[in-house]
């Protein structure tokens, strides 16, 4: 059995000060998993598309362990918010918000995201 790519002219775009920034196309962003992308000041942003195909976009960053690595954790639901779970020390960060569930004085810095 062969897969093919979702096909689609939409671009994902984040709100970055008072501009849309376009990071990639829709098709890019498989449900469930992940993407890291580098904005134009050199920071990381994680993005994630859920399997009711929303979008979110969080820093990269864990604020635990340090290292641009939340794109690659996983992806869940707890009283019914989404949320990243790092893969380093498993800390879950809401999606929205970026308040960690683990720990209430961190959180990590969220961004608007549309399709354009």
């Amino acid at each position: 059995m062969t897969l093919a790519l979702e096909t689609t002219d939409l671009k994902v775009q984040l709100r970055l000060d008072d501009q849309w920034f376009t990071v990639c196309d829709l098709s890019q962003l498989i449900p469930g998993r992940g993407v890291a992308a580098l904005l134009p000041d050199g920071r990381q942003v994680a993005l994630f598309r859920d399997r009711a195909g929303e979008l979110y976009a969080v820093d990269n960053r864990d604020p635990f362990g340090g290292a641009a690595v939340l794109s690659r954790g996983l992806t869940g639901t707890h009283e019914g918010r989404s949320f990243v779970a790092s893969p380093l020390l498993k800390q879950r960060f809401d999606l929205l918000s970026g308040k960690c569930l683990d720990d209430d004085s961190v959180h990590i810095v969220t961004y608007e995201v549309r399709t354009a």
